[in-house]
């Protein structure tokens, strides 16, 4: 049972119910589809002049369109009901290191376009860029309205100054991203963490049981980032920087950190320490500067970069170990290039847990896929459940 917040709420009016059931309808079209108003009764619970009403509006306002008639053995035949996907448009950013993706999605969360550009030196620059890149495709569809931008961060978002301040991995100086695109743009823009996006992707698109409801997704790149979703809600902590396992120092005369500290998890289980435990072994001799690198002779039977891969997954199961103490999730998901090598560290993950976690809770541990552009598709469902997701009452 969630505790009403006497500081923070809204009282429901007469126009809450319609709210709450038109999201109903909504969800169940973009799940079911196509579907009938006898099946939306059906799935709902809902009074047939109810769903009739609701749907008459969403139709109305373009939100649901009318599709072929089915076939019944006698009586009337039903009118089917889809998503109108192509109704909204919104734009997702993925900002990273070296590269930065740009995406127009549809309702349904499809990419209509999506590109890939170099990642500007500054805040700035990027602004500039991004947003008349986003201007230009405006004008390219013409027809969508635009219900705002969303934009993933290698880093963490002050809740209350809406300001990126924590990116050790980017390079940037804090900076009011939000209000300079959303004045460069005129639509809303939403920010979110890279970890917290792909949790926000698996818990929207991921393939899990439905009643799956609470999930932790681990961000393995140069750096580690974990996002939470507990309770079917998406967990921020007050400032907004809940999550940020990857600077919990597992080992304090460890190797320094870009936040400043020794030992955190991130240098000894991120992409980064696998390349200084292969160059580590070779001692200058044919060193390498890219994971990638590791990871392609790897599969070619390399035996140190396979050595290099084992130890990352070593650390890379204790820190997964005190996720799975300390919250007990239904799923732990794993983003990043780790996942093509999966089958070599899976293992290891899972014997490391099975002897650290001292909850020995049941936890599924996946990988996720690659293809689906979990940080992309995350930072699209950020401003779609402004549409699908329940409203904000007491």
């Amino acid at each position: 049972m969630r505790k009403i917040d006497l500081n923070n709420f809204q009282v429901a009016t007469s126009e809450t119910a319609r709210d709450i059931n038109s999201r109903i309808m909504l969800n169940l079209v973009r799940k079911h589809q196509p579907i009938s108003r006898a099946d939306l009764m059906r799935y709902s619970g809902l009074q047939r002049s109810t769903v009739s009403v609701i749907t008459e509006q969403l139709i109305a306002e373009r939100w649901l369109r009318e599709g072929k008639l089915g076939l019944l053995p006698r009586g009337r035949r039903p009118t089917f009901l889809h998503l109108n996907e192509n109704r909204a448009g919104i734009f997702g950013i993925n900002i990273q290191p070296f590269t930065t993706d740009i995406a127009l999605a549809n309702l349904s969360g499809h990419f209509l376009v999506q590109e890939t550009m170099p990642t500007p030196r500054s805040s700035a620059i990027f602004v500039t860029q991004f947003s008349s890149r986003i201007r230009e495709l405006m004008k390219e569809h013409p027809l969508m309205d635009y219900e705002g931008i969303g934009v993933s961060l290698p880093g963490r978002v002050d809740l209350s100054s809406k300001k990126f301040i924590f990116a050790p991995n980017l390079g940037w100086h804090a900076a009011d991203l939000q209000g300079q695109l959303e004045k460069a743009t005129g639509l809303s823009v939403s920010m979110e963490n890279a970890a917290n996006a792909c949790a926000l992707s698996e818990f929207w698109f991921g393939k899990h049981a439905e009643g799956v409801r609470n999930l932790a997704v681990v961000t393995v790149s140069e750096g580690i980032g974990v996002g939470m979703i507990l309770n079917g809600q998406l967990v921020r902590g007050t400032s907004g920087l809940a999550g940020e396992f990857g600077h919990v120092a597992i080992d304090e005369n460890g190797p320094k950190c870009g936040c400043g500290n020794r030992g955190c998890w991130e240098v000894f289980a991120s992409n980064s320490a696998a390349v200084r435990y292969y160059n580590e072994m070779v001692r200058g001799k044919h060193s390498v500067k890219t994971y990638r690198e590791i990871l392609t002779m790897a599969r070619q039977g390399d035996p140190r970069a396979e050595k290099a891969l084992e130890r990352m997954a070593e650390y890379l199961g204790r820190g997964i170990a005190m996720l799975v103490t300390g919250l007990a999730p239904d799923v732990i998901v794993i983003v990043g290039d780790v996942t093509y090598v999966w089958d070599k560290i899976n293992p290891i993950i899972v014997d490391v847990v099975r002897r650290r976690a001292s909850t020995h809770a049941a936890v599924k541990i996946m990988a996720s896929d690659s293809a689906s552009q979990p940080r992309l598709r995350g930072i699209i469902a950020l401003v779609l459940q402004r549409l699908f997701g329940a409203p904000a009452i007491a």
